[in-house]
């Protein structure tokens, strides 16, 4: 087939001078490569243009860098899902939309208030007359305000396994204070405030490890605990009865520790009297018997010897202790010639005594 170059040619012509014509009449002709060039090649773009480019550039910029104070640790989500930490200084994250980056502080302590609103106005929960106010163990009810100090130990157990970490941990002190105040009297409450800290401390941690809250309990601070107002002068009416009793107590048992112990000390000082007379009356009869059993068997080797000498030592002792001795012949038949009064009494009786002899 043979092109007919004269008519392609005229068409063409046709085609360019048809200045609405995209091919076909009465159709617009499409914008060519070149005059679509040579319509941007002078154009300048606006300063607003450029002002929203400046801005997209610094806010992706700084969406990839971000610091982390010394306090804090960075916890990075890629598409919502927990992915890494971020330690202190400057880190790196992909921009903003991919990864997500919230900073928790792991070292400076938080408080929370029970019954108590400190001049800091640290968070206090409910009501402090109601939060307060507990049951004791012997159906008294005490006013018993503390403060939790803790800190987030663990970053990512705080924020994902705990909806509410701070309601959680409101609820598990209060429930932790009155279990323990629950076990114990209203005179035990006011006065062991520092061993019910410790044991509120230790349960209260353990609670919250259970639940994997990330949470470290730093402290327990009970404050001053007392009964509530209305009932006030009762009780301390109570309580200075319970001192005047065991005052009187006291003082009955020091009376019976005086007492006592002299009694005792007396009973033991006769009964050693007792065992030391019991001793010398033993010896003494384990003496006398010794005594009369060798005077015995002296006196079975020479009866008469031992009779006569017997005789004159018992005469010896006895005599001196009589007053005037008369001796008197078995043969005589009248005592008047012997009875003359006087100087030769005496003489009569020596003589008498002599002629005994």
């Amino acid at each position: 087939m043979n092109w007919d170059w004269e008519k392609l040619r005229e068409n063409q012509q046709k085609y360019e001078k048809n200045k609405g014509g995209s091919g076909g009449p009465g159709m617009p002709r499409p914008p060519q490569m070149d005059e679509i060039f040579n319509k941007f090649k002078g154009f300048k773009f606006p300063g607003i243009f450029l002002g929203i480019i400046v801005l997209l550039v610094l806010f992706f910029g700084s969406s990839i860098f971000y610091t982390v104070d010394r306090s804090e640790v960075g916890v990075v989500q890629r598409f919502g899902k927990y992915d890494r930490l971020g330690q202190p200084g400057l880190n790196f994250k992909l921009p903003a939309g991919i990864e997500k980056v919230t900073k928790v502080n792991v070292r400076t302590p938080e408080t929370e208030e029970f019954g108590v609103r400190t001049a800091e106005g640290a968070g206090a929960y409910g009501d402090a007359s109601e939060s307060s106010l507990m049951l004791t163990g012997d159906l008294n009810v005490g006013v018993v305000p503390w403060i939790v100090q803790y800190r987030r130990a663990d970053p990512r157990a705080y924020l994902f396994n705990v909806k509410d970490v701070t309601s959680l941990l409101r609820n598990m002190s209060e429930a932790t204070m009155r279990t323990i105040v629950g076990d114990r009297s209203i005179n035990e409450v006011i006065t062991e405030r520092a061993e019910i800290a410790q044991a509120a401390r230790d349960m209260l941690q353990a609670e919250l490890d259970n639940a994997r809250a990330g949470i470290a309990v730093v402290n327990i601070e009970m404050k001053r605990t007392n009964v509530p107002e209305p009932v006030q002068a009762s009780f301390n009416q109570v309580n200075q009865a319970i001192q005047e009793k065991e005052q009187t107590i006291y003082k009955a048992r020091e009376e019976y520790n005086k007492a006592v112990p002299l009694a005792r000390g007396e009973a033991q000082r006769v009964i050693k009297d007792a065992e030391g007379y019991a001793i010398d009356r033993v010896n003494r009869a384990q003496g006398d018997a010794a005594k009369f059993v060798s005077v015995f068997e002296a006196y079975d080797l020479a009866r008469d010897v031992t009779r006569k000498r017997m005789y004159l030592e018992t005469m010896g002792e006895v005599l001196p202790k009589i007053g005037a001795k008369y001796i008197i012949d078995a043969d005589q038949k009248n005592v008047l010639p012997l009875l003359n009064m006087g100087d030769g009494a005496s003489t009569l009786q020596d003589r008498y005594l002599q002629k005994g002899e």
